[in-house]
């Protein structure tokens, strides 16, 4: 469970640095719509990405406890995907579309990326 949590920590230092990077880059650059999208897209990868840990935390832990439990958010995702499209629609003079895609994908990326480095180094 020390590994689990220790890679909790690392995927949520990884994004803290992308959104970090991706306000730089609009406070320092002429491409506000693309780093807007890629703030939108990126937060909400965030929080898919702590919705998804939490239930993954719950989850293992009711196993162990040999309980029942519930899915593992895959709607509360989808939604917020949706949420992230629709607003990218609504207001299409400020967040760049394709930009809002590739921030939702964020977290996976991460996730493959924190997976390639812990086999590397173990």
């Amino acid at each position: 469970m020390e590994q689990y949590q220790s890679m909790i920590t690392r995927q949520r230092k990884w994004m803290f640095y992308l959104l970090a990077l991706f306000v730089l880059g609009l406070g320092f650059t002429p491409y506000t719509s693309i780093f807007l999208g890629l703030l939108l897209g990126t937060v909400l990868s965030f929080y898919n990405l702590w919705v998804m840990q939490r239930k993954i935390t719950r989850f293992g832990q009711a196993v162990a406890h040999q309980k029942g439990t519930a899915g593992i958010g895959t709607f509360t995702r989808l939604a917020s995907v949706a949420l992230a499209v629709l607003i990218a629609f609504r207001y299409e003079e400020y967040f760049h579309l394709t930009a809002v895609i590739i921030g939702l994908m964020t977290t996976y990326v991460v996730i493959m990326i924190d997976f390639m480095i812990f086999r590397l180094r173990y």
